[in-house]
């Protein structure tokens, strides 16, 4: 009868949680003892400083000393090891840990498998140490050398840690501990008396090593704005949490958690943690601080004046934003990105985690998803609707009720009896299918993967030793200790064709509620006290534990394909290194104008901390949406990186064409977008591949000078061509835009110029969003659509030259086979299009090596700002002219009823793959 109470219980939680976010099932600051002491400590706490310098194996060594030892040896401060590393491109990695030669209880964790290997192929070996004695210090810092034009100090009494400039007066970047707010709380052996459990609501941990926080203030100078830290639905721009003015002083939290129908403003943690700050000011410099530490982290952003009374003395000449770093455990081990450029940060932080995995051009497309489309005939339908209504997608998705029972790796025989033959179907059209694999294992003894890796030992432990039992979607369940590469790799070879009856080549994977999610854990989560591989607590390991998961998924799909295609795996947990691994999501949304406005701070957010593929569920995952909003989402999803339509079982069915004729042609016209600009977004993630810039990215990367663009975060750039502008208010026709730079602006959908560096007052209609070319630049088409992206490869080309006031203009284009790992090898085409003096000019930018051919031609060529008339080009090598028209812009299958009349160069028979020029005459 208790067993069926709890359920009953369990039950009513999960349909609770389903309608709202409810706060009090989750810890503030208040009630998390570690946040709650860090914030309390006032400036100038912290008593140690350094000792025993010395240049170790390249590295600048030194101890962590108490000033004032204390003669009570119970309370002794035992002494920390630090170690500063240089790396090339402006990197220092600073870290502190316990002695392990003093023994203390066990070793504190070290998140694995998120520094990627060639990274320290990158390190400058240090050979000398030189001194300097700071104004007003009674003893000398060590200063060492970043690079030609940066220096980081060690200073020793009172112990601080920062990057300068070297020329001038040697202006500061970034700095630890300049306000004395270190603090490191050492494991301990827990003997009689000592009281060292919390308890929240109906939960007790046991914390068997004690307190073991850590905490720190960071400082970035000549500093406007902060940005990163997701994941939370707030501002792009980071707000103050705490000090004058602020109202209500919460931290911004990193733990991974399942919230449902979160709030769209504020400063509480969702799905995924990503603790790397970037800083940004009026000398158009950004710099970024990067902490690698898997266990719940607080952060605060100080407001302006939290230090009046601190008496600790800073460099006055430079603005500043100070933050407060906290964290439950682990080890400090840290990364100073100097930049100066914000490219140069994102390039820099991404040569420590990775940069984005290359998708399969089809993951670039749209994707359809519903909890749950609810058979094969189903399935059918939604299919055929798609190309009865002209309206191109790339997957279907099936949520968790396709399974026998949510036994992942199955499927309902009654619902779903030929999966093989449904995914075929799919295929001979070029689309996929994704079904979910979620963590949770259901304990069913008769469950072919619960009794493998119950007699294998593959679960994580409760704090007793034994297999931990959860609750979650299948009722009792189990849950893969992903910590552990060998348990990854067994993961991973349950995706086989042989292991995953019923699946084909065509079906990718999406991973859900991998915080982890436990209905009946401590704030919907495992238990801090549970254990993994090696004796290492949740609580070190927690905000990882998703990425575990989702790498060990996309090696098994790697593995399926014998190392030949790209995976495709979706991830709702997030973690630094997720790039590496797939696409993410930005969870459960609701169907409400505010959370339309709030995925884009999200998004680049997340772009701009390494996760560039991602997106918001179109029209929200709960509620129903207004066929407006529905249509305005669409508009601006058609932008976002990845591009999926998402609901809630308890939803109205919301597919394209259930509104109505005209607001099917409104998504369709969005959705068209999206399939016209696929060339363009996928040049777009080889860039993000090669380099870590995000496709989607913030105003003020593109224009870091520009102080109006640093707070904008409903605008956003893709690439460096175009500018979109969502709408975001009921019933609103007009919008204003902001448009930056000197160069004009060209309307993407009837050419119409716009001058740069002011704010326009734009219409709005129905049908479209604002959105912009930048002068300057050259996009490639693909005008023809067809039912799915690989059905266009074969498709022309279209190029967009939008000319500056230099009559000039640049754009490049990559082409793979979209799928393979080929590339890797040489296999891809990668041109450079040039327009100046009046021509326009392809030329290579692959190796010599590469081997990627294709009989696509360009088959427009449409100029947009150009000052003359002419009446003909001419085509070299084929030595040919080619036709010339004006009239209105043509943007796929649409043609701009009014606007300004652009010059078209029609069919100039040149290939996308070869050099070639066309002079306009």
């Amino acid at each position: 009868m208790r067993s069926l109470l709890f359920v009953i219980s369990l039950i009513c939680f999960c349909s609770q949680t389903a309608l709202s976010w409810k706060k009090e099932e989750f810890r503030s600051c208040d009630q998390t003892p570690f946040c709650k002491r860090a914030r309390s400590r006032t400036p100038g706490a912290c008593s140690l400083i350094v000792g025993d310098v010395s240049i170790t194996d390249g590295d600048l060594v030194a101890k962590l000393l108490p000033k004032t030892p204390n003669q009570d040896d119970g309370d002794q401060i035992k002494p920390l090891v630090l170690s500063l590393s240089v790396y090339r491109d402006g990197i220092v990695r600073f870290r502190v840990d316990e002695d392990h030669s003093l023994n203390p209880p066990k070793k504190r964790f070290r998140v694995p498998d998120v520094v990627v290997s060639e990274f320290e192929e990158k390190k400058i070996w240090l050979q000398k140490v030189a001194t300097e004695t700071i104004s007003g210090d009674t003893s000398p810092s060590s200063v060492v050398y970043v690079s030609d034009g940066y220096e980081a100090v060690v200073r020793h009494d009172p112990f601080e840690v920062y990057v300068r400039e070297k020329s001038g007066d040697r202006r500061r970047v970034v700095s630890l501990n300049s306000h004395g707010l270190f603090d490191f709380e050492q494991l301990g052996k827990k003997t009689e008396g000592d009281n060292w459990e919390e308890k929240f609501r109906t939960h007790t941990d046991s914390r068997p090593f004690g307190p073991q926080s850590i905490s720190f203030d960071v400082s970035f100078y000549d500093s406007s704005f902060v940005y990163g830290i997701p994941e939370h639905a707030t501002s792009f721009a980071l707000k103050p949490t705490k000090g004058p003015g602020v109202e209500e002083s919460e931290p911004y939290r990193l733990f991974n958690l399942d919230v449902f129908e979160y709030d769209h403003e504020s400063p509480f943690g969702l799905y995924g943690s990503i603790p790397f700050m970037v800083s940004h000011g009026k000398s158009g410099k950004t710099c970024g601080f990067f902490w690698l530490n898997a266990a719940e982290m607080q952060i605060d952003v100080l407001a302006n004046g939290w230090d009046a009374e601190s008496g600790i003395s800073l460099p006055s000449g430079q603005s500043r934003i100070d933050t407060l770093w906290m964290s439950e455990a682990g080890i400090v081990d840290t990364f100073f990105f100097v930049g100066p450029e914000p490219k140069d940060v994102v390039k820099q932080y991404a040569s420590v985690t990775g940069t984005s995995a290359m998708p399969q051009l089809f993951a670039t497309g749209y994707h359809q998803c519903r909890w749950n489309y609810k058979d094969e005939e189903d399935v059918a339908q939604v299919d055929s609707k798609f190309d009865e209504h002209d309206i191109p997608y790339d997957v279907l998705w099936l949520d968790i009720e396709h399974t026998d029972g949510k036994r992942y790796f199955t499927w309902d025989s009654v619902l779903f009896p030929h999966p093989e033959e449904m995914q075929k179907k799919l295929a001979a059209k070029g689309r996929k299918m994704v079904t979910i694999v979620d963590p949770h294992i259901k304990r069913d003894d008769s469950y072919f993967l619960h009794k493998e890796a119950t007699h294998m030992g593959h679960y994580v432990k409760d704090s007793s030793g034994k297999d931990f039992d959860g609750w979650c979607w299948p009722g009792s369940s189990s849950y893969i200790d992903m910590l552990s590469p060998e348990i990854r790799e067994w993961w991973g070879g349950r995706f086989s064709y042989k292991n995953y009856a019923g699946s084909t080549p065509s079906l990718y994977i999406w991973n859900d509620m991998n915080e982890p999610s436990v209905f009946n854990g401590p704030e919907v989560t495992m238990p801090r006290d549970a254990l993994h591989v090696g004796g290492v607590e949740h609580r070190e390991v927690h905000n990882a534990y998703g990425y575990y998961f989702h790498m060990a998924t996309s090696d098994g799909l790697v593995m399926r394909g014998e190392g030949k295609d790209r995976p495709f795996v979706l991830s709702r947990a997030i973690f630094p290194g997720t790039q590496r691994y797939g696409a993410i999501w930005t969870g459960d949304n609701t169907a409400e104008w505010e959370h339309l406005r709030v995925s884009i701070p999200m998004i680049l957010t997340l772009g701009l901390t390494g996760i560039t593929f991602s997106g918001a569920d179109i029209g929200g995952f709960f509620g129903n949406p207004e066929p407006e909003l529905l249509v305005r989402w669409y508009q601006v999803g058609a932008y976002y990186p990845f591009f999926r339509g998402h609901a809630h079982h308890d939803t109205k069915r919301r597919e394209p064409w259930l509104f109505g004729e005209r607001n099917t042609e409104l998504m369709r016209d969005a959705i068209h977008t999206r399939y016209m600009l696929l060339p363009y977004f996928y040049t777009l993630f080889r860039e993000a591949n090669l380099t870590g810039v995000p496709v989607v990215r913030p105003l003020w990367m593109e224009f870091p000078q520009d102080e109006a663009t640093f707070s904008n975060d409903e605008a956003f750039m893709v690439g460096d061509g175009l500018l979109v502008q969502g709408v975001y208010t009921k019933g609103t026709t007009h919008a204003s835009v902001y448009l930056p730079g000197k160069e004009s602006w060209f309307d993407l959908r009837n050419g119409k110029t716009y001058v740069g560096g002011k704010t326009h007052k734009m219409d709005a209609p129905e049908e479209s969003i604002p959105a912009f070319q930048k002068a300057g630049t050259i996009i490639p088409r693909k005008d023809r659509f067809r039912r799915s992206s690989s059905q266009m490869d074969n498709n022309p080309y279209t190029l967009v030259v939008a000319l500056n006031s230099s009559q000039e203009a640049a754009g490049e284009l990559y082409i793979d086979d979209g799928k393979s790992f080929e590339f890797r090898r040489g296999a891809y085409i990668h041109r450079r299009f040039v327009f100046s003096n009046g021509v326009l000019t392809s030329t290579n930018l692959a190796p010599p090596q590469a081997r990627l051919s294709s009989q696509c031609l360009i088959d427009r060529i449409i100029l947009l700002g150009h000052s003359s008339g002419p009446k003909s080009a001419f085509v070299e090598p084929l030595n040919q002219k080619a036709e010339i028209e004006m009239g209105p812009l043509r943007m796929g299958g649409l043609v701009a009823s009014s606007g300004t009349k652009v010059l078209t160069i029609r069919k100039p028979g040149v290939r996308v793959d070869q050099d070639w020029t066309v002079k306009i005459l």
